[in-house]
């Protein structure tokens, strides 16, 4: 099994067990050694008292690229830190796609870029994150 096949079995099985992306409806539509790519429809439940999409919602979508990304490598990693910059509301309807790429991959920790894009390519929401290695496996 190559790198990238390795990849796509450890966020198969991440997804049979993540019972929140699941709820959120995301798609995973591309994952490679240290990359993902997810995407989501945003839905009318998911408004917040402003009547836009509440910020929780695309926070979690980047976090799940995050986790995708920063644990496809079939070592157990979790967030030590993460932001976030919202750049534009998003509204129900919308179809956000993720995209995480790895900025720094090292023995003990990593650090990702994600980018929040609409269905224009227009970007909405920009998440840094660091994660800390376990050494634990996943598969």
């Amino acid at each position: 099994m190559n790198k990238d096949e390795l990849a796509r079995k450890v966020v198969g099985k991440m997804m049979e067990n993540d019972l929140f992306s699941q709820w959120l409806g995301i798609t995973v539509l591309e994952v490679r050694e240290g990359y993902s790519r997810i995407q989501m429809k945003l839905r009318e439940e998911m408004i917040n008292g402003f009547g836009v999409v509440h910020g929780g919602i695309c926070f979690a979508l980047a976090d799940s690229a995050f986790a995708f990304a920063c644990n496809n490598r079939n070592n157990l990693s979790m967030a030590l830190d993460t932001s976030i910059t919202f750049t534009k509301p998003t509204q129900p309807g919308d179809l956000i796609t993720a995209e995480a790429r790895e900025l720094h991959n090292g023995r003990s920790t990593g650090l990702y870029l994600i980018t929040l894009t609409n269905q224009d390519q227009q970007q909405v929401a920009l998440f840094k994150g660091t994660c800390f290695r376990t050494g634990k496996t996943l598969v």
